[in-house]
């Protein structure tokens, strides 16, 4: 097969030589990768229903161009299974549209990372870890479809850091990021059927998310306790959805939290209307903090009438994505975002697993 992507030679053919080259080059993410042969990279195409010269978008602060042949490339590092082909392009897909702003997401000083959800048939098929430690380590499709992303995001994309790549210290889920819906454990219709998919077909959803902020609550046994908690988890002062209203919010509610909320007979959109009128913080705090009147909260907000107006974290309560995942206990998680990004979720194609 006939490859368009620049050629390396390295003369010892063995990991350690590879992973240094290729670190010292700067196209790694610190961790050992495995060498992208010609051979490797063929065995993976041949999980992807595409041709290898398919465009996928254009990756920015570098604004290379993402094909299915590069993808393949850094999914070959990363060590994925072929399968995960369509999963990784539809992901590159969703993070190029426009409204993700990945410009911003791949090269500000802010800790955010694209976070990819999974839903759908491909969960089960690949085996995506949806339940206990869905955040964590342990299971291959999570890490290695995430960290593939990430390698697009600096090989293609530059996102190097400290040179494209500006934040100011990153966070953990950069290396990695992906984790699926817990659909078994959830009340309500899957976070792609309220998007308008249908429950038999596969997606993944991108969004710009800080580092995951526990909810502990070992006491409520109602709807408005938890979530009151939840509330006060995302109205810090100090996060950029205080002063970028523009963009979304997410909670990922344990599936012992979302059966006490769905108990109550509550809705996804009752707990994003509760999200939207509770998590906001006063003029007064806003202006002790030093992020009055900046950025873009001003537009929606005549400020200067009432210190103790209280401005939510988002513009409408349809911009806090709900979803479930996690396994037993009584914890969930809140996801702040860059700001000034949306979520997109796009269908993957043909991603019928092994």
């Amino acid at each position: 097969m006939e490859f368009t992507s620049e050629r390396i030679d390295i003369a010892a053919d063995d990991v350690e030589a590879v992973t240094d080259q290729l670190y010292r080059a700067g196209m790694t993410d610190g961790l050992p990768v495995v060498p992208p042969t010609p051979e490797r990279v063929e065995r993976m195409l041949a999980g992807s229903h595409r041709e290898p010269d398919e465009a996928l978008g254009v990756v920015p602060p570098k604004y290379g161009e993402a094909t299915v042949e590069t993808v393949a490339i850094n999914a070959v590092l990363a060590g994925c299974r072929p399968a995960y082909m369509p999963v990784i392009e539809a992901a590159v897909e969703a993070m190029t549209d426009e409204s993700f702003n990945l410009y911003g997401v791949n090269a500000t000083t802010h800790p955010v990372a694209p976070l990819l959800v999974l839903n759908g048939p491909i969960v089960d098929e690949l085996n995506v870890n949806y339940g206990y430690n869905a955040f964590g380590q342990g299971w291959r499709a999570n890490a290695t479809i995430g960290r593939a992303v990430r390698l697009l995001l600096v090989n293609v994309g530059g996102g190097v850091p400290g040179e494209m790549d500006r934040a100011t210290h990153g966070h953990p889920g950069k290396y990695s990021y992906c984790v699926a819906e817990n659909e078994r454990a959830s009340p309500w219709e899957p976070l792609h059927v309220r998007r308008g998919f249908d429950a038999d077909e596969s997606t993944v959803t991108v969004l710009g998310a800080d580092a995951p902020h526990e909810i502990n609550d070992h006491v409520h046994g109602d709807a408005a306790g938890v979530l009151g908690v939840a509330a006060d988890v995302f109205a810090t002062v100090g996060n950029n959805n205080t002063h970028h209203s523009g963009g979304e919010i997410a909670l990922v509610l344990g599936p012992e939290h979302a059966e006490t909320v769905a108990g109550d007979g509550w809705t996804v959109e009752d707990v994003q209307w509760y999200l939207y009128d509770q998590a906001r913080n006063t003029v007064a705090d806003l202006r002790a903090a030093g992020v009055y009147d900046n950025y873009t909260l001003h537009r929606r907000f005549r400020l200067e009438e009432s210190s103790d107006a209280r401005i939510p974290l988002v513009e409408r309560p349809q911009d806090v994505v709900v979803f479930v995942a996690g396994g037993a206990g009584k914890h969930s998680l809140a996801l702040h975002s860059f700001g000034e990004t949306r979520s997109v979720t796009r269908s993957i194609d043909g991603g019928d697993g092994e």
